[in-house]
């Protein structure tokens, strides 16, 4: 009997899991979860002594951070600025991604056999951590936005199909290299991707 009401609520459980997956989530839901994602990957990063593992991770972690910050940039910070005019929190996010960018770029044309590599993930890690931060705290951009007239649904499915182009070009062009070697990073020529974080994490 007792066996019996255990596996009724796993199963009430996972069907509850299936139904909070399909629902459609907002733009700060998106994002957050962006973060507990490149949090995770950090973390798989600073425990592992493999070199090649070390390798995996860094560049899936910038992947990541690259795609998650494009979309911000354009999508939901523009929105944000609108709705909000909160120019100081938008223009502080602007400039902590740029910092990171060229963090990034680094990391991505090195590896385990640079003697700094680990020592640039860290501290890109930090810079991400103080970023993160400045979002999700109270009285940050992600509580301005809630407290705003933004359409964060709307802005939650602009965020998501955004993302998933992004990620199926990275894929294609990382299969065809003839072809992706020429498309450098979508955000490489315009300055405005993830690149200034490097002096914030000085401050922090």
């Amino acid at each position: 009997m007792a066996k019996a009401k255990k596996s009724k609520r796993r199963s009430v459980a996972r069907s509850r899991a299936r139904a909070s997956r399909s629902q459609p989530r907002d733009a700060i839901a998106v994002l957050t979860a962006d973060h507990r994602e490149a949090e995770e990957i950090f973390e798989q990063f600073h425990k592992t002594g493999s070199d090649s593992r070390k390798q995996e991770l860094a560049r899936k972690v910038c992947k990541a951070l690259k795609v998650h910050t494009q979309i911000e940039e354009e999508i939901f910070y523009p929105s944000f600025l609108q709705a909000t005019e909160e120019e100081d929190i938008h223009h502080e996010a602007e400039i902590e991604h740029q910092g990171a960018t060229r963090l990034i770029e680094e990391i991505e044309a090195s590896g385990p056999e640079d003697d700094y590599f680990d020592a640039k993930v860290k501290v890109l890690s930090e810079m991400i951590k103080h970023h993160v931060n400045e979002e999700e705290k109270r009285g940050g951009m992600f509580s301005k936005a809630r407290q705003s007239d933004m359409d964060l649904k709307e802005l939650g499915k602009q965020l998501a199909t955004r993302k998933a182009q992004l990620m199926g070009e990275d894929d294609a062009a990382q299969k065809s290299p003839a072809r992706g070697g020429s498309r450098k990073s979508a955000r490489s020529g315009d300055g405005s991707t993830l690149r200034s974080l490097l002096h914030r994490s000085g401050e922090a």
